[in-house]
């Protein structure tokens, strides 16, 4: 298994944030990860990358622990937040040189100009970060996840302020990682949800209320309708 979680759970206060939930991912699927906001995508992203610690239950990642093997997870995770922080003064080639130097990629000019080249940042490499688009930085911050060839792919929010011909072409990108990777992200687009995944997961108030093949979620309605059934408050 490229992820698995078991009884995941995470606790602010007295809310819930995660309630206790439990899925694998195998190697080379690409799943989408949907829920309103508040649902706790995030935060199980967060904890997946090992950037918030749970406070019950398990997460690995290439069979490696989360938790008790930080560093080593992080090593096989590319992850792009939903904030996408980044060094706005840095030039986009000094950033990713920055996170190549992170990762001690070695020939990492070669590597750089491979993944700028891939998320179609050729145009803008020479700006600093600062002076980009939305979608441009939004760009940057994929590439970083990508630079060190990692197994998996956690992306928060990927297509976020591109316009409609960058999100196919960002698109493309996922699909193509998710020939020999394993991606698991998250969008409120769920055309775009339709258009890469074959399964999705579901997520309400902290809890997993649908898990299986989009085939099988969206066979007599829209995954529109379906997500609205099953996310609806009560």
């Amino acid at each position: 298994m490229a992820i698995e979680v078991s009884n995941l759970t995470k606790i602010y206060g007295t809310q819930k944030a995660v309630d206790s939930i439990s899925f694998n991912i195998n190697k080379g699927e690409i799943v989408g990860f949907l829920g309103p906001n508040g649902a706790g995508k995030s935060t199980t992203m967060k904890m997946l990358t090992g950037y918030l610690q749970q406070d019950a239950g398990d997460a690995k990642v290439c069979g490696i622990d989360v938790k008790t093997n930080t560093i080593d997870a992080k090593k096989k995770i590319g992850y792009l937040p939903e904030a996408n922080p980044l060094y706005y003064e840095m030039y986009v080639k000094e950033y990713l040189s920055f996170i190549a130097g992170v990762h001690n990629i070695n020939n990492q000019q070669s590597v750089i100009n491979n993944v700028i080249e891939l998320v179609g940042l050729q145009v803008e490499q020479n700006k600093k970060v600062g002076q980009l688009s939305k979608g441009y930085k939004q760009r940057v911050g994929l590439a970083a996840a990508l630079i060190h060839q990692p197994e998996v792919l956690i992306l928060d929010e990927p297509t976020s302020g591109l316009d409609p011909n960058q999100i196919i072409e960002i698109r493309n990108v996922i699909k193509e990682q998710g020939k020999n990777k394993t991606v698991l992200f998250s969008s409120h687009i769920l055309q775009e949800v339709q258009a890469i995944c074959d399964r999705v997961i579901i997520i309400n108030r902290g809890k997993i209320v649908a898990d299986d093949l989009l085939i099988n979620l969206a066979k007599s309605k829209s995954l529109e309708d379906v997500f609205r059934e099953l996310t609806a408050k009560r």
